[in-house]
């Protein structure tokens, strides 16, 4: 059962892959915004923030990667429901191959796709003066720490992928999980937010992320902000599988 499992989402991974590589203005797309709002806030907006860094790009680039993957997971709801409205889940329904495997090839996708974009996005962060002597041990964590978080967007992305009405509605889901870092430390530091807003800031997940992936790049000791990190990323994944799973079961029963 686990071998048919893993041949089946394997079969399936590499249909949803080549459609990718059929239309790369997805990973276009979802790479030009965080890149441009990156330039801006380097090159416009920079001198005037103090982060309390030599580069600012140093400090930007940790929200800027999260904002990457919150963009590219709505590739994902689309992709699913456009798959739902085509009928193509009735005649898997009706071939001999596991059923969860058609999520997880859409989820592994989704993970492929974004660890491509954030490449990019690090690539033109270097050009822009990003420099970081981490050790491979600390770029291993922060690779994990993406990894993670992209899987555990993209469950939530697979929820209205399966039960929007419209192509804008399996989309629009991401626009809050896109605005939710600039309610962080991703661009300023948290100690210059007004009350209400600093309180939500410093207990939100993506605080707690960017700041253990900044403290990586840093070589700076990371405290308890990387189990923090590891406990809304795993949790948020686990809930959203959760329900993914569910929807799913109740679609196609």
């Amino acid at each position: 059962m686990t071998k048919h499992f893993f041949s089946d989402t394997a079969a399936l991974l590499g249909r949803s892959l080549r459609h990718i590589t059929r239309s790369m203005d997805t990973i276009i797309t979802t790479t030009i915004m965080p890149i441009a709002m990156m330039l801006l806030f380097v090159y416009v907006f920079g001198g005037a923030i103090n982060s309390g860094t030599d580069a600012y790009v140093d400090y930007l680039l940790p929200g800027i990667l999260l904002i990457t993957i919150a963009s590219g997971i709505s590739y994902t709801a689309f992709r699913l429901f456009q798959d739902m409205k085509s009928g193509i889940f009735e005649r898997f329904q009706s071939m001999p191959i596991a059923r969860s495997a058609v999520l997880w090839a859409h989820v592994l996708t989704s993970l492929v796709a974004n660890l491509i974009s954030l490449v990019v996005v690090v690539l033109v962060a270097l050009l822009m003066g990003f420099r970081s002597a981490a050790g491979v041990s600390a770029w291993l964590a922060v690779a994990g720490m993406l990894i993670l978080f992209t899987l555990a967007l993209t469950w939530i992305a697979v929820i209205p992928g399966l039960t929007a009405k419209s192509v804008d509605g399996a989309s629009a889901f991401s626009y809050p999980l896109v605005f939710l870092p600039f309610l962080s430390s991703a661009f300023v530091p948290t100690t210059t937010m007004p009350g209400p807003v600093r309180a939500f800031a410093e207990h939100q997940p993506v605080t707690s992320i960017v700041n253990a992936i900044r403290d990586l790049f840093a070589q700076r000791p990371v405290g308890t902000d990387i189990w923090v990190a590891l406990a809304w990323c795993v949790g948020i994944l686990v809930v959203a599988y959760f329900f993914a799973m569910n929807t799913y079961r109740r679609k196609i029963s």
